[in-house]
């Protein structure tokens, strides 16, 4: 897995440091990425003495009670809390991951948390994910049909085609995929990453589609689809265990195909 890279600012200086209490058994250091637009003292690195014994098990568990209970300024992005909704996707210990699913206990030394890489920050660990998300709309990522549906509104397949569609609709669009991609750092204003491109290939084997060929046209493109060069972090990375560089190959069977 390829190394985080900080984001474009000046140099990370040492920023604040909150200890645990003294009588605390089980102590673990959080160091955490903070920047603000509106503050004068970032980038830098706080750090936070955390007491395991009255904390959940998970990082997200560690930075809901430090924003709780130590700096409620901090800022990240999260709702479910079961790696459902992936809001809460960050970099962990060197790996793109979600903080509700990464455990405090798989991480040896302190916990070094960052912001996803390669993305503005908007504040602390909050990437802005406008052209994640403007490339998304892109590839239209709902069902195209020009079928009715049956008298029950249900649009019904087959068993075996339901289970073409498994290792793609699990995906949560966290984006651990795309900002571990090298080509999507190189190229993130025309190359559509591994999440976009699994999301694609979701709808293009989804046998309740009549869209196929439209899909596939709009794929067909050197930069959109073709400069994947199967480095496979996208697939090391993700944290529901999914393998986008199998779907992107797949999509370049499909277009081979037609």
């Amino acid at each position: 897995m390829a190394e985080f890279t900080l984001p474009a600012h000046s140099k990370i200086t040492k920023g604040e440091a909150y200890k645990a209490p003294a009588d605390s058994s089980r102590v673990k250091t959080f160091q955490i990425y903070r920047w603000s637009p509106d503050d004068d003292r970032n980038p830098r690195i706080d750090s936070f003495d955390i007491d395991l014994d009255d904390c959940g098990p998970m990082v997200l568990d560690a930075l809901i009670k430090i924003k709780s209970e130590h700096d409620s300024s901090l800022t990240f992005r999260r709702s479910c809390r079961e790696g459902i909704c992936g809001s809460c996707s960050m970099n962990i210990d060197g790996t793109n991951t979600l903080a509700c699913l990464k455990s405090i206990d798989d991480v040896k030394d302190d916990v070094k948390i960052y912001p996803l890489p390669h993305m503005p920050v908007v504040k602390d660990l909050v990437p802005d994910l406008s052209n994640a998300y403007r490339q998304l709309a892109s590839i239209e990522p709902w069902l195209k049909t020009d079928k009715t549906a049956s008298a029950d509104g249900e649009r019904k397949q087959s068993q075996d085609d339901r289970e073409k569609l498994d290792g793609l609709w699990e995906c949560v669009l966290c984006f651990s995929c795309s900002t571990a991609c090298p080509s999507y750092w190189w190229n993130s204003d025309e190359y559509l990453g591994p999440a976009v491109l699994l999301q694609a290939y979701r709808w293009i084997s989804d046998s309740r589609d009549d869209y196929k060929k439209e899909r596939l046209d709009a794929l067909d493109d050197s930069f959109a689809l073709y400069r994947c060069h199967t480095i496979m972090n996208c697939a090391k990375t993700c944290p529901k265990g999914l393998n986008p560089g199998k779907a992107i190959a797949g999509i370049k069977g499909e277009m081979a195909r037609r």
